[in-house]
């Protein structure tokens, strides 16, 4: 495959409820009771439980794997999986990384910078962000860059807001098992995706599997994300401070096809 169609698919990732994974923290104003009219209570009610808990979560850590689905020119569809961690404090900052066929990346933040280094090349580049938040910092990494950042629709200020923007309806699809870990499974719909979330049963409701298709997109490909060993509690703020490696060249810019190169080559 060209790495024309690999930028394409590295950009592509259905926007969740309107907002990419990365696109966090913009002026989004639904209300709850907006949101209840179209969810159903049971729905509504553990889609609450559990962004109102990773609210709570001020430090953590959680472990990931994406699978990204892509049709080709000749109609294939095609599936790419990759794995990475975050470790993210609120207060802080992040540490984020990436390993898949096409990425051997870390993204960093430390409330000001934002890093972000393909370390098969050992290349790096930075820019800064306009506010603090990890919201503020991923939003205008997704600008900068036009990439996106798994799971980052959980990692903002209200993630129940990012998550029912724009909702047409959302329902309890009913009980399942995800990675041996018993969850409510939960459905919903916009005008653009469909997606999907399984949240653990019990007092410390967490996101384990996420998926999301594109439903106007020639053979609906869909983006998939499963966490696993979330953790809560202190992180070391040094891993959200960069510091490149030695050799490392810097790129002067940073814009989306510089990164998207980083990205592509950064496996090789």
């Amino acid at each position: 495959m060209n790495q024309a169609i690999l930028k394409s698919h590295l950009r592509s990732r259905p926007r969740s409820i309107g907002i990419a994974a990365i696109s966090i923290g913009l002026a989004l104003s639904v209300s709850p009771s907006w949101g209840q009219n179209v969810i159903d209570a049971d729905a509504d009610g553990i889609l609450v439980a559990m962004t109102n808990h990773l609210k709570s979560l001020q430090a953590f850590t959680v472990d990931y794997d994406t699978d990204h689905e892509i049709v080709d020119l000749a109609g294939q569809k095609l599936q790419y999986s990759a794995s990475g961690s975050v470790q993210a404090s609120r207060g802080d900052g992040f540490h984020m990384t990436r390993k898949g066929p096409f990425a051997d990346v870390e993204l960093t933040f430390d409330g000001k910078v934002i890093s972000v280094h393909g370390k098969g090349m050992n290349v790096y580049a930075q820019l800064d962000s306009p506010g603090a938040s990890i919201d503020e910092a991923v939003e205008e990494f997704r600008v900068s860059t036009g990439l996106d950042v798994a799971g980052a629709d959980f990692l903002v200020t209200d993630p129940y807001a990012v998550l029912t923007e724009g909702v047409t309806s959302g329902r309890l699809v009913g009980d399942a098992f995800v990675g041996g870990v018993e969850c409510d499974q939960l459905a919903f719909r916009n005008d653009a995706v469909d997606w999907q979330i399984w949240i653990s049963k019990g007092d410390q409701k967490l996101p384990v599997k996420y998926v999301v298709t594109t439903k106007w997109v020639t053979g609906a490909p869909q983006y998939s994300l499963r966490f696993s060993n979330w953790k809560a509690g202190e992180v070391d703020a040094e891993l959200f401070s960069f510091k490149p490696p030695a050799n490392a060249k810097k790129l002067e810019r940073i814009d989306s096809d510089e990164v998207g190169e980083l990205v592509l080559e950064g496996s090789k």
